[in-house]
């Protein structure tokens, strides 16, 4: 089959690597995980990762409203805010309703206490590498900082959410922050029945310690007498998708440029919000099947996008090979936070979604064309 680039390719083979080590960690630590839409919704591979994971999270009524249809299983609803109209909607898919704080709690319990009812917490400490995502930051909004607050209401949830990782990778940072929850709000969590620990640990790394990390865990649930959480969304889905990519030219400023038939500010806006570079750029050409960039390579480049952005790089790349019009570019890791923020800067080609199966087959599950250009706004 000849694929017409630009497209998001997600690997079910790659993707059953992570989807393993969950399956081990709820196994053998008696937590719960639920994969978090805001990060990965692409729910053609659903049917795939709903065999080791136990249902959705979502932050916002349409996520509660597609991890319901198109998932299954246990579905949480979270957001830092709900109108009226929304909460109508949501408790027809939600299993449990997490507010964001006593204010909107008690706006909704009368319509939702037939729902398990949680609350998300701000313990004031947190892992991120960004304070863009830092949910501790100053003058946060998500979640309840005061713990008196939550004391008064202890009589209204069932359950409890911390979210305060971002991209944590650091066992030990991880093991002292719970430590730190755990000798802080004991008293809170020996009266509920669930706590959720929210996203953003690393466990799925190949050098993260998960035997150590399933102990934790379940020490920390049979402690305090609750069913633990998580809710990985970039864990879940890493280095399981690839931005396929296709050079149309190349250019020389003191550094010759690769330009690619995508963009970091339509297809991976991630890389700019954040100012990150690519991890891993694979080519691909008529003369060696596929190499990747590295840092001894002899040719040096800039692979960027096409769109009229002056900083829309992916990043720069040494090869050992001279790059050519026409060569095959892959972007790795596209599956998190990429095709949920896809959008139609620059009227670009939107990239097609592309799913490798277990057993080799490619489908090609969507493509956009003018008319979706044409309707996205009015």
């Amino acid at each position: 089959m000849v694929l017409k680039t630009p497209y998001y390719l997600i690997s079910e083979k790659k993707l059953l690597k992570n989807l393993k080590r969950i399956s081990y960690l709820r196994e053998n630590s008696g937590a719960k995980v639920v994969l978090a839409l805001k990060c990965f919704s692409a729910w053609s591979v659903f049917g795939h990762m709903s065999k080791y994971m136990d249902g959705t999270t979502s932050s916002s009524l349409y996520e509660a409203r597609l991890g319901r249809e198109k998932f299954g299983k246990e579905v949480h609803a979270y957001c830092a805010a709900f109108s009226k109209e929304e909460m109508k909607e949501v408790k027809k898919y939600a299993d449990k309703i997490i507010f964001n704080s006593v204010s909107q709690l008690k706006m909704f319990y009368n319509d939702v206490s037939n729902i398990k009812i949680g609350i998300r917490v701000n313990p004031k400490i947190s892992y991120s590498h960004f304070d863009l995502a830092d949910p501790a930051r100053k003058y946060s909004r998500l979640g309840v900082a005061d713990k008196r607050a939550l004391l008064e209401i202890m009589t209204l949830i069932s359950g409890v959410m911390f979210h305060f990782n971002c991209e944590n990778d650091d066992f030990e940072n991880f093991s002292s922050a719970l430590d730190f929850i755990g000798n802080k709000y004991g008293d809170v969590l020996k009266k509920l029945e669930w706590v959720s620990l929210g996203g953003g640990i690393y466990f799925t790394k190949d050098s993260y310690p998960l035997k150590e990390f399933c102990k934790k865990l379940k020490k920390f649930g049979e402690k305090f007498e609750v069913q633990v959480y998580l809710e990985p969304g970039e864990t879940a889905v890493t280095q399981s998708a690839e931005l396929v990519t296709k050079v149309l030219d190349i250019v020389h400023n003191e550094i010759d440029i690769a330009i690619v038939d995508a963009s970091t500010e339509a297809d991976m806006p991630d890389l700019l919000i954040y100012r990150t570079e690519a991890k891993t750029v694979f080519v691909e050409n008529k003369n060696c099947p596929e190499f990747s960039s590295g840092s001894k390579g002899r040719f040096k480049y800039i692979v960027a996008g096409r769109s009229c952005l002056a900083g829309d790089v992916f990043g720069k790349c040494k090869f050992n090979y001279r790059l050519k019009v026409g060569d095959t570019i892959k972007i790795s890791d596209a599956a998190g936070y990429s095709m949920v923020k896809k959008n139609w800067f620059n009227g670009l080609q939107m990239p097609s979604i592309v799913v490798k199966r277990l057993n080799g087959k490619l489908d090609i599950v969507r493509s956009f064309d003018y008319k979706d250009f044409l309707n996205n706004l009015s």
